[in-house]
């Protein structure tokens, strides 16, 4: 998970910096500015709904290992989806709940006698809380919750055979929002999902496997606030 820590460690430098910039004090004349306000500069309160899309990659485990393979394999792929939610603006605190939809092609692939054998998530969808500090226009946020996939296993021969299951997990988080118009906000965020392991059984060639999906996600998003 190397590479989930790097992107966390630059998101987190992103929502610093934005920190820095919007406590700096652009009106001049002596007066300082407060990085923190009992009261939001902007207002987060309402219902949203926005789309949203990146890349994810992680671990895709295909347990017993097959001949020649591991159990553990790198996997990657893009996610593009949509997400509706709802903030509650408290005054220097935002606190609030999203639920999302990805489509998504993340997995991966390993030769088998004849073939090839593929796991991957499908799609995947979380409902989750969300926790935020405002900062002028600027929102950086963490967020925790429930995830559920859809993943395939396919075995790819003379003839083609998939098994489908469905995954539940958790999903954990953080991101940085940011107001471009009183109704329009963009944001990025990386997000960690764990779908947990799952059989598909009756594969062709390599029989009963035990797939499992854990992977992080970076992805980019518009909201437009109703």
């Amino acid at each position: 998970m190397k590479l989930q820590g790097i992107a966390l460690v630059a998101l987190l430098a992103l929502s610093t910096t934005a920190i820095q910039a919007a406590d700096l004090n652009w009106g001049g004349g002596g007066n300082s500015s407060s990085l923190y306000s009992p009261v939001s500069a902007a207002q987060w309160s309402g219902f949203y709904a926005g789309v949203s899309g990146g890349h994810g990659w992680g671990t895709t485990t295909n347990a017993p290992a097959l001949p020649g393979g591991t159990a553990d394999n790198n996997s990657n792929g893009w996610t593009i989806g949509g997400q509706l939610g709802y903030n509650m603006d408290m005054g220097g605190f935002v606190l609030g709940g999203e639920a999302d939809l990805q489509w998504a092609n993340i997995g991966y692939s390993e030769p088998i006698a004849g073939g090839t054998f593929t796991a991957r998530t499908d799609l995947f969808g979380t409902l989750r809380a969300r926790a935020g500090i405002p900062i002028g226009q600027v929102m950086p946020y963490g967020t925790v919750g429930v995830a559920y996939g859809r993943g395939s296993a396919t075995v790819d021969t003379t003839i083609s055979s998939t098994q489908t299951a469905n995954h539940f997990g958790w999903a954990a988080g953080v991101g940085l929002e940011a107001q471009a118009t009183a109704n329009l906000s963009l944001k990025a965020e990386y997000l960690y999902v764990d779908l947990g392991s799952q059989p598909y059984n009756g594969l062709p060639t390599i029989g009963d496997r035990e797939v499992g999906q854990r992977f992080g996600v970076i992805r980019a998003g518009v909201n437009y606030k109703f």
